[in-house]
């Protein structure tokens, strides 16, 4: 957030436009495929007991639902980061690490929360912004993830802001 900040206030007091995009990805931690994130911790090279012990945790999950009384039947979890772990965060920061790869837009992350940021000062830098959602668009479709566009807000800073519109998808 700090370092956001910094950014922003350094380019706007520069007299530089500044537009940041607030990323929401949908149900984030309930929808990274198991065997994806195993083949990342792999790459990153966790493996071994490590490896097994993390992989061990995530499978052979079932899981149910109780509304007013009322419980479903038991279902097998294919997907999903267990929340309320210190290590749930950890594994999802694992897994979207590449996200920002091969683009040229500030991106933050931490846990689900990703904002994307830059000097927009005329349409060709507006572009470049889009250019690069699209690519975080074509991420988020290989790796099974999915933006939550209702939930994703820009914001746009500075005087001139020529406040281009964007959109994921």
């Amino acid at each position: 957030m700090l370092v956001c900040l910094e950014t922003v206030t350094a380019e706007l007091n520069d007299k530089h436009n500044v537009d940041i995009i607030y990323l929401d990805l949908a149900k984030a931690l309930d929808e990274v495929p198991h065997q994806r994130l195993l083949s990342k911790l792999q790459a990153h090279g966790i493996a071994g007991l490590v490896g097994n012990w993390i992989k061990s945790w995530l499978s052979g999950r079932w899981q149910r639902v109780c509304l007013e009384g009322t419980f479903s039947s038991w279902r097998r979890v294919w997907s999903r980061v267990p929340q309320g772990s210190v290590l749930g965060p950890v594994l999802f920061l694992i897994f979207i690490n590449a996200l920002d790869n091969g683009i040229s837009t500030n991106v933050l992350k931490f846990a689900d929360d990703t904002k994307v940021y830059r000097v927009v000062d005329n349409r060709l830098d507006g572009t470049q912004l889009q250019n690069d959602l699209d690519s975080l668009g074509d991420w988020a479709v290989q790796w099974q993830m999915k933006f939550n566009v209702e939930k994703c807000k820009v914001v746009h800073y500075g005087k001139r802001s020529i406040e281009f519109e964007y959109s994921l998808y």
